[in-house]
């Protein structure tokens, strides 16, 4: 039951990072505003998720597990009906805030509950099955999206929150309870580094969205905004030295930990960016309803649902290294496959497309995600749970920034060649899905030298311990 409830509130907020999506193009019509405008829905969720995880370490001493997760739920709840009462495009981002300051921490905490309560030989099993919440979210987010905003209109994918977050609370009272007698600490609050990470998230995404965007990678304002965004960065990374320091970046002198890390990071750039476009690609060119793209989308969440406990499974039995190098290459064949989609492309391709993914997905994060928890010791898996949610989406909203830079230059020069909007959108989604299919293959580096096995390893060093 304790599994049972953290998947139940972690796929809760994790179904907001895609449920949007498929709604996008009619939140787009209904407010009249453009794409880059829209878009910040997603982005600006996603960049105010990042900002609350690193606090995630820091509030669990403060205060424990169970009331930041408790008091995470309400306020993910709370944001969620203030995003179905918006009547305006600003008014919904606002919403949007509040919810992923609830959100931001769910995903770290729980992962972090479920680590210290499972032992390391079922870690992988539990994670397996963690992960159908944490990862179907996102996978029928699309899919319930597209059938609630074309029945009861958009605000419905946010008022569906507000009775699940009740159950989820319920839930807690009753079997989280046992988390309160975890010892609690007083960690003095690091906000110099704090605020260095905070500049160094928002400058890096201010950098991508209107500078690359604007005036292309090799502009004066693209440059010198990004040197700025170094500069930021390297201070927070010798702030980080002091050992109260928000983060334990000693994690990363592991290279067991920092594989499985660059792994993460490389999936969520691609996979976000790759396929925050599928819906206006469905819903545009090819004519598809909010209903009939749901639809569509539907075969990648289902097969993630039967595979991903046996993702886990595999990854317990020292399979890591093997499914997660097939992930990497069956997600590079669907996004290749994706951008060969066009008008008279049959229906059966395209779900085609969706099963190679959430076989590629499911093959991919259990195994990561074990060889991740287990590189690291007790003390140090908060730490490297949040480090793991904030590469998550801090990944993920890179990659929307960066594809949406990619697809402004890259329409541009289609509207140029062809002097149809409709067909340039077209041409420019479809280079967008190829360059995402390159991109993942560079997870192939780090995912060669993931171990195979990691239990004889972890008894060894428990017992040198």
């Amino acid at each position: 039951m304790v599994l049972v409830t953290l998947m139940i509130g972690t796929s809760m907020a994790a179904i907001d990072s895609s449920i949007v999506n498929v709604s996008l193009p009619v939140i787009q019509r209904e407010f009249g505003v453009q794409l880059d405008a829209v878009a910040l829905v997603v982005t600006t969720y996603m960049i105010t998720y990042s900002l609350f995880i690193p606090l995630t370490s820091w509030l669990k001493n403060r205060i424990g597990y169970y009331k930041l997760y408790m008091f995470s739920i309400a306020l993910f709840t709370i944001g969620s009906l203030l995003c179905s009462l918006a009547d305006s495009l600003t008014f919904l981002i606002l919403a949007r805030v509040v919810q992923a300051i609830g959100g931001g921490s769910i995903a770290p905490t729980s992962l972090a509950i479920l680590s210290e309560t499972f032992p390391k030989e079922k870690r992988g099993s539990a994670i397996g099955w963690w992960g159908i919440g944490n990862v179907m979210g996102p996978a029928l987010g699309p899919t319930l999206g597209g059938i609630l905003t074309e029945y009861l209109g958009w605000e419905s994918i946010f008022y569906v929150n507000i009775p699940i977050g009740i159950i989820t609370i319920g839930m807690g009272m009753r079997h989280l309870r046992f988390l309160k007698e975890l010892p609690l600490s007083r960690p003095p609050f690091d906000s110099k580094g704090y605020l260095l990470l905070a500049a160094f998230i928002l400058l890096l995404q201010a950098t991508i969205i209107p500078f690359a965007s604007r005036y292309g990678v090799l502009s004066w304002q693209f440059l010198s905004g990004l040197s700025v965004t170094i500069l930021v960065f390297w201070g927070y990374l010798r702030s980080a030295r002091r050992p109260d320091a928000l983060l334990d970046l000693s994690i990363f002198r592991l290279p067991a930990f920092t594989r499985p890390f660059i792994i993460v990071g490389i999936r969520s750039v691609a996979l976000f960016g790759g396929m925050f476009f599928l819906p206006f690609l469905l819903q545009g060119y090819l004519g598809y309803s909010e209903m009939e793209s749901a639809l569509l989308l539907l075969p990648n969440a289902l097969i993630m649902l039967v595979t991903r406990p046996i993702s886990g499974k595999l990854a317990d039995q020292g399979l890591i290294r093997n499914i997660s190098l097939l992930g990497i290459l069956l997600l590079s064949v669907s996004f290749a496959l994706f951008s060969r989609i066009d008008t008279g492309t049959s229906a059966g391709l395209i779900v085609g497309c969706m099963i190679l993914r959430g076989l590629g997905i499911s093959f991919l994060i259990a195994p990561v995600s074990t060889a991740l928890l287990n590189s690291v010791s007790a003390l140090q898996t908060a730490a490297a749970t949040s480090m793991n949610t904030l590469m998550l989406q801090l990944g993920g909203s890179i990659g929307i920034a960066a594809s949406s830079a990619l697809h402004t230059h890259l329409f541009s020069y289609y509207q140029g060649k062809t002097g149809t909007e409709r067909l340039a959108e077209h041409f420019a989604l479809q280079d967008g899905f190829l360059a995402t299919a390159g991109l993942i293959l560079l997870a192939l580096i780090p995912a060669r030298k993931l171990p195979q096995r990691t239990r004889k390893r972890l008894k060894e060093k428990e017992v040198l311990g």
